[in-house]
């Protein structure tokens, strides 16, 4: 039998590379061009403003926080991608990524960089693989409990650089898609 590779999850690993690519090119500048990977409020008329509520996913503020969302990310990545199609996926990425940016800008000045908020959505989702019309997987309560419970709390009560807030809305988003790509199976 012959062993061979398989680029088994063409939208997670591409955009893992891409967060590879975007952190070595940080470390090798210092991290000169930080603005552009950087999400935050600021007037609607300059394009940077726009074009930071996606490119912010790709960036992250260390080797370390690159490390822990990777883990997460390629755990989760291929089996909602599996489950739901590379279509899908990109587009849950995308949506996720512009309604985090988006409540961040609502609600604070603080930037937001890293993919974490697209990580809590694919925690749910893949708590969701199982969803069937009429039912609601324990799995799922379980994780939404565990999950988002901690990160709502540590948003009381922590002073922590961590946006807690776009965990709880990638949560929602990955729980809204679950819902909606369930019922669209039907």
């Amino acid at each position: 039998m012959r062993l061979r590779l398989k680029y088994n999850s063409p939208v997670i690993l591409t955009f893992a590379l891409l967060c590879l690519g975007v952190l070595i090119i940080s470390e090798l500048t210092g991290y000169r061009y930080m603005d552009w990977l950087i999400t935050r409020r600021a007037p609607l008329n300059q394009i940077q403003t726009y074009v930071t509520m996606v490119t912010y996913i790709l960036g992250h503020a260390s080797v370390n926080h690159f490390m822990s969302n990777m883990m997460l990310l390629l755990l989760t990545g291929p089996v909602v991608e599996e489950r739901y199609g590379s279509k899908n996926t990109l587009i849950i990425i995308l949506f996720t990524a512009i309604l985090t940016a988006i409540a961040n800008m609502a609600v604070t000045t603080n930037g937001l960089i890293g993919c974490s908020g697209v990580v809590f959505a694919f925690i749910i989702l893949c708590s969701m693989t199982s969803f069937r019309h009429g039912e609601i997987p324990v799995t799922m309560i379980l994780v939404v409990v565990l999950y988002l419970g901690q990160e709502i709390i540590a948003g009381v009560i922590s002073t922590d650089n961590i946006s807690q807030m776009a965990h709880v809305i990638g949560g929602i988003a990955g729980a809204s898609f679950g819902f909606i790509l369930a019922y669209r199976k039907r």
